[in-house]
């Protein structure tokens, strides 16, 4: 049996609306949904093929940390700790201005927004940049 559920895609921060199609326990389809407002039942050719990247084996499913040259499987715990420690040494022995911090397109504005807010207020640099910026 083919299910369908309604959700946003996850490429940028337009917010299309889009169907996507599950077969067996897996993602099989994409399609755009007809009646949203601002997509109106059109997607982009990263929105068509949505559902592609879900059940990739290139897909990371867990965080990775990078020790004596070699990536490893971490807990979020454990990454999120070895992230704000290095981060907090960084700033703490080169400044603020030896940090820099990369936004993504698949996040919404409002997100993009508090995360140049915490950027700005926490580690107290502008270095901001967007994967989308032309």
């Amino acid at each position: 049996m083919l299910n369908h559920t309604a959700t946003t895609c996850p490429y940028c921060g337009v917010g299309c609306g889009m169907l996507l199609a599950e077969q067996d326990g897996e993602l099989c389809d994409t399609l755009p949904l007809t009646t949203h407002p601002v997509s109106q039942g059109s997607l982009c050719i990263k929105g068509w093929n949505a559902h592609a990247f879900v059940q990739s084996d290139k897909r990371l499913t867990s965080p990775m940390i990078r020790k004596n040259g070699r990536l490893r499987k971490a807990s979020w715990e454990e990454a999120i700790s070895y992230t704000a420690e290095n981060l907090g040494r960084i700033r703490d022995t080169h400044g603020s201005d030896a940090l820099s911090f990369l936004s993504c397109a698949r996040a919404t504005n409002e997100e993009n927004f508090v995360y140049t807010k915490l950027v700005r207020s926490l580690f107290g640099t502008n270095n901001i940049d967007h994967c989308a910026r032309v």
